[in-house]
């Protein structure tokens, strides 16, 4: 068996999808004998996967497959490698690293949350 990194996209509708387009991106791991397994087990992980529910406003929120656009092997799995690398041009960099620095710190504040337990 091997190991795979396969990024499934969704493209994310809230009611008649008058908004600003949204899309999902993951990052699954797949275990497999071969890439082209592995490409369709996430293919079938993508299918099954979407789903659809009521927001507050009682709109339809739907999570609609698109597909697998991208499907890495990992040669080996270690402590610390590099699995993805995506880089990023927001149109304003100062509030993507603000964003970034609250999130790295709700998650910092979750973890001493969990050590005080």
């Amino acid at each position: 068996m091997y190991w795979y990194v396969a990024k499934i996209v969704y493209q994310i509708v809230c009611g008649t999808g008058d908004h600003l387009p949204q899309f999902d991106e993951q990052l699954r791991l797949i275990s497999a004998t071969s890439k082209a397994e592995a490409w369709k087990k996430a293919v079938q992980i993508g299918e099954q996967e979407q789903y659809a529910f009521r927001n507050q406003r009682e709109e339809l929120v739907e999570w609609r497959y698109i597909n697998v656009p991208e499907l890495h092997t990992l040669d080996e799995l270690k402590d610390g490698m590099e699995i993805y690398s995506r880089v990023e041009e927001p149109d304003n960099a100062n509030s993507y690293v603000a964003l970034l620095q609250m999130k790295a710190a709700q998650l910092q504040s979750q973890k001493m949350f969990e050590l005080n337990l």
